[in-house]
């Protein structure tokens, strides 16, 4: 009787040591285990995706320990020093930028990285945070919503540095920038004639803009339109990608079973096309299971936003959780054959340090302005 009774206190006990702990760490405890499921169904899928490699295995878990470490920190960052620092976190991206488009590492056909010999990052990675955080910080003490003053401002916030991106060239992380920029302001409250006229200004500059891209990123759009036409070449990884989804069926065919990852018929499998190869494997259920934990996150991220204590907070908070929501659909699409290959990958899935870190910060950032709503002045 008396270890019945000592069973669940003992259980109440590490649940409220856990609960104190993650308060001091200043971290949300749900948003936290939905970010390390998704983080271990990660190891799991770059394991098979990499060819059994325990050295990708290990390289991705310390990139997962310096996310983590980046959000511990961040979410202890005060709001005020937030808005302080952005303008320079800013200016020091924008300046790597540069200096990236100048000297910066080739790999794959672009000139995205700097190589400072221990460690190779994406500068533009940085602006992924840096241009919500100016933006919001802008924002913050103007009325809502913006007019066209502020409207313009931060439109120059959001086309410096996606411009510097798309000419390394980058379209996707491009997109990713301008994309982030956007959703703040509609969560800054445009008005619907305000929408209407970006729309359309942004038909016609995306018309305008055709002449500017490479041309393997002129084929990439004709691909998505017919892949068939080139199946072979430009149209190879849709079409590739598009077998290894369809083929996986309900259940998929097994961990380290998939014929189109463990073959290497599907190239980028431990990157931009990770999304096919858990299609393969794990089927339709592996791929929901992974969106549930996806759309569990996003939607605890958004709530933390919305309980923040000011403008600031809100707009740079609902920012950051929506981004990353779109960072998922834009993967998920371009794998499936619904969107062009624009070169996303699947957040906190696909192979890569700088994004890890930079997703994981961004979640930190998150924590501590919602852990600090109820302080005044912070």
């Amino acid at each position: 009787m008396m270890r019945e009774e000592l069973q669940p206190s003992t259980a109440r006990r590490t649940l409220s040591a856990t609960a104190r702990l993650l308060a001091a760490l200043q971290l949300d405890g749900p948003l936290l285990v939905g970010l390390g499921l998704i983080c271990c169904y990660a190891l799991i899928v770059q394991y098979s995706a990499s060819g059994q490699s325990l050295d990708t295995v290990a390289r991705t878990l310390v990139r997962i320990g310096l996310g983590a470490l980046a959000m511990m920190a961040l979410a202890h960052t005060s709001t005020n020093f937030l808005r302080r620092i952005a303008p320079w976190v800013f200016a020091a991206g924008v300046l790597l930028l540069v200096v990236v488009d100048a000297i910066g590492y080739v790999g794959k056909g672009a000139q995205r990285w700097l190589d400072l010999g221990l460690v190779r990052f994406q500068p533009s990675e940085i602006m992924k945070l840096a241009v919500p955080m100016l933006a919001a910080a802008f924002l913050h003490e103007r009325p809502l919503p913006p007019d066209w003053r502020a409207l313009l401002v931060v439109a120059g916030i959001i086309l410096l540095p996606a411009g510097l991106v798309a000419i390394q060239p980058d379209l996707g992380t491009a997109l990713l920038i301008a994309g982030s920029g956007a959703l703040l302001l509609l969560m800054a409250g445009l008005r619907v004639s305000i929408i209407v006229a970006l729309v359309v200004a942004a038909a016609g500059a995306a018309v305008a803009g055709w002449q500017f891209l490479h041309d393997y990123q002129r084929q990439r759009v004709l691909t998505f339109v017919n892949p068939e036409s080139d199946p072979l070449g430009s149209g190879y990884h849709i079409i590739q990608s598009q077998i290894a989804i369809g083929s996986g069926g309900l259940f998929g065919k097994g961990w380290m079973n998939g014929s189109q990852a463990q073959l290497e018929f599907l190239p980028e499998r431990s990157t931009d096309f990770i999304f096919a190869v858990i299609g393969e494997e794990f089927g339709l259920i592996g791929l929901l299971v992974l969106l549930a934990l996806y759309l569990f996150v996003v939607s605890r991220a958004v709530y933390l936003a919305t309980q923040t204590s000011d403008t600031f907070s809100r707009l740079l908070g609902s920012t950051l959780a929506l981004t990353f929501a779109l960072y998922v659909f834009i993967n998920a699409g371009m794998v499936s054959g619904l969107l062009p290959v624009v070169g996303v990958p699947l957040p906190l899935i696909s192979y890569g340090g700088t994004s890890v870190v930079t997703l994981l910060a961004g979640f930190g950032i998150l924590m501590g302005l919602y852990s600090r709503r109820k302080l005044v002045g912070s």
